[in-house]
């Protein structure tokens, strides 16, 4: 374990170290869509009967923010550490597969979630309710959280230059998490859109999420669970394959 909780330590430390930008940023980013959508849209989009929009966004935000995070932590270390010749000494140690996977991962996993507290905390003053059920919140932000940190590992890996990943983001991650119902209910779409919607895997994140905190939602929230759990391990799957074969990494 050694091995597996040193890079861990150095993972979290990296990020930790730059706080301001990793954390207070995003959490900053997250008040101000706050602040803006809720001034704007609040008389013009029906969400769940008895619950203020102002206060719809903030589980939606939150889960954004976290997913976002979560999938920055683990490709900027990878392609960073590609790109200035340094992974080399985290090859060279006797680290297996799921100690380079698991340390990464779980990195991603707690940056995720503290930004996600972060922006818990600056928005909870519009109203924000305790969780009607704090465990399903629970699972779906680490979850969540889980998944793109694995699918961050998958793009760091894949990525040679920072352009890549930048594409990577701009033309997979940021579409999956704006039309995944953080401003709205699908409810409100129409019926074309709302069936497109229930293909993205982010949507069940926020939607289960959302349902810890009004237990109200879009979907089941096991049907939620189902589909981000086996989303979650299809993509561990496959970035433990790369490590695996050295994929990019030792080739």
């Amino acid at each position: 374990m050694q091995g597996f909780l040193t890079l861990l330590k150095k993972e979290l430390v990296r990020f930790w170290k730059v706080s301001f930008q990793t954390v207070a940023a995003p959490v900053l980013t997250a008040l101000l869509y706050q602040l803006i959508f809720s001034h704007a849209m609040a008389n013009h989009i029906e969400v769940y009967a008895g619950i203020h929009y102002t206060t719809f966004l903030i589980p939606g935000l939150a889960m954004m923010s976290m997913t976002q995070n979560a999938f920055a932590n683990g490709s900027s270390s990878l392609i960073q550490s590609k790109i200035t010749g340094n992974i080399v000494f985290l090859l060279l140690p006797p680290l297996t597969a799921l100690d380079f996977f698991a340390a990464y991962l779980l990195a991603a996993v707690v940056r995720g979630l503290v930004v996600g507290l972060g922006v818990l905390v600056v928005t909870a003053w519009f109203g924000l309710p305790w969780p009607a059920h704090p465990l399903w919140a629970l699972v779906f932000a680490v979850l969540g959280c889980g998944a793109l940190g694995a699918l961050g590992v998958v793009a760091g890996i894949w990525a040679e230059k920072f352009d890549q990943l930048a594409a990577f983001q701009n033309f997979l991650i940021m579409p999956l998490t704006f039309l995944s119902g953080v401003f709205y209910s699908i409810n409100s779409l129409l019926p074309f859109w709302k069936t497109v919607s229930h293909f993205n895997p982010v949507f069940y994140m926020i939607d289960g999420f959302r349902y810890g905190f009004f237990a109200q939602s879009d979907t089941s929230p096991w049907l939620a669970f189902g589909v981000v759990g086996f989303s979650f391990i299809i993509v561990s799957a496959f970035a433990l394959w790369l490590i695996n074969a050295g994929y990019k990494l030792r080739h």
